[in-house]
């Protein structure tokens, strides 16, 4: 498999090497050079196969021959270890749960598939890998389950102070060893701005071995089209051939992998890219204008990104071409109290309680009804989190209702600990360079 960067496209670099430097020297983001077609006869008999049997297929396709066969399927095995279960409301509407692994988020995915694949590639005697990676919510949960216990690797979690919900900050400060939390005094886009900023350091690159865990690497990526095929695949088993996924969207991360595996041959009719009042890219697909701004926190705080990274990778997946783009994602931008609302709504509708992402990219999904009442597809909205991480959000009818997973219980006994860092990336590269 060989990459190139957004901002070079004569650049090539093996996938091994993608991974471990993560991001381009010159600040653009890798993606395949070639995006091959999926064959039809397994798209048109998809539904005979299992989680496991789809992920192997997509990432061999891929990656080619990069990793030997029955390494990767042992590596698949490991990492997507769990079910991603298309769950049905009625006829037409489904959710599709992506919180049953470990950090009870979607992303477990790209979390386990990356650990383990840079555990492979990673040789006895090598430099210790230093992962830096900005949460705002859910991926440093993930990733720090991902790496704990490693081999040979150090993860560093910048995440915002006061930003995060209580459950989220117990999965980023309680696992020790390998694992070390930073709390900034900022935003999400801030901590993301200092990631960014340490790998474009010289002195901090000639002392460390830098990769990064945030969406940005390549290999984050391409383990989330698996359950788009997955999902694809259940609902194929029900007779339903047309499909729309609402995604929540933030770091812009989930909905990228979401139109890679279109691009390698996944027959969706629309995406809908839902976000809090952070619509960067909604005043983008509006206007024309893509214009960041600093991020605000919403109760959705995994979405809180103004600067979402992956944008660039999904202008590149349509070559820049807007129109084209935007024939295949629409996007709609919600406040708090819609997302309440929401949140209210598919629980006396279906008895279903869904954390205020779900309740996001459920009314995009009630919109685009509205606006395209001829349209019978099923419509998927993903869920990607576990509700019982946004306990001070609910109701309390609808709080009573959650049921809290016994490996939440079990990290309230742990001490918790974080170092805490101001907005300024000398300060930051003082603590990495002081170990």
């Amino acid at each position: 498999m060989q990459l190139y960067s957004t901002n070079n496209k004569y650049l090539r670099v093996s996938f091994k090497e993608a991974v471990f430097n993560s991001m381009p020297q010159d600040k653009g983001l890798y993606m395949p050079v070639e995006i091959p077609q999926l064959d039809a006869d397994f798209i048109g008999n998809i539904e005979k196969y299992s989680l496991p049997e789809i992920a192997y297929k997509i990432a061999s396709t891929l990656l080619k021959d990069e990793i030997p066969a029955e390494d990767l399927k042992a590596l698949i095995e490991d990492a997507i270890n769990f079910e991603a279960p298309a769950v049905k409301l009625d006829d037409n509407t489904f959710v599709l749960e992506l919180f049953h692994g470990p950090s009870l988020a979607f992303k477990d995915f790209g979390a386990r598939f990356m650990s383990r694949v840079m555990a492979y590639f990673l040789k006895d005697g090598e430099q210790l890998l230093d992962v830096l990676v900005a949460t705002s919510g859910d991926t440093g949960g993930a990733v720090a389950l991902g790496f704990l216990g490693v081999p040979n690797t150090r993860v560093t979690i910048l995440y915002p102070e006061g930003k995060v919900s209580p459950i989220q900050e117990l999965q980023l400060t309680t696992n020790a060893e390998n694992i070390r939390a930073v709390q900034v005094k900022g935003t999400f886009d801030d901590c993301q701005a200092l990631v960014k900023q340490a790998f474009a350091d010289e002195e901090l690159n000639a002392k460390f071995r830098l990769t990064s865990a945030n969406s940005i690497n390549i290999s984050r990526l391409i383990p989330q089209t698996f359950y788009y095929f997955n999902t694809y695949a259940q609902l194929k088993k029900q007779g339903l051939n047309d499909v729309i996924f609402s995604v929540p969207s933030g770091n812009f991360g989930n909905i990228g992998a979401g139109l890679l595996a279109y691009k390698l041959g996944l027959p969706v009719k629309q995406f809908i890219a839902a976000t809090n009042i952070n619509d960067t890219v909604p005043r983008f697909l509006e206007s024309g204008i893509y214009e960041t701004k600093p991020s605000t926190q919403t109760y959705s705080n995994a979405m809180d990104v103004g600067a979402p990274s992956n944008w660039v990778r999904i202008m590149d997946l349509f070559n820049g071409d807007v129109d084209t783009l935007k024939k295949v994602v629409t996007s709609y931008r919600f406040n708090d109290e819609e997302t309440l609302a929401g949140i209210k709504e598919i629980d006396s509708k279906f008895d279903y309680v869904a954390c205020p992402h779900t309740a996001i990219a459920y009314l995009a999904i009630e919109k685009f009804r509205e606006e395209n009442p001829d349209d019978e597809s099923a419509a998927v909205f993903l869920s990607t989190a576990h509700a019982c991480k946004f306990p001070d959000i609910f109701p309390k009818e609808i709080a009573a209702k959650i049921k809290i997973p016994e490996q939440v219980k079990a990290l309230e006994s742990k001490p918790q600990h974080a170092d805490k860092l101001n907005v300024d990336f000398e300060g930051f590269k003082n603590y990495l360079l002081k170990g």
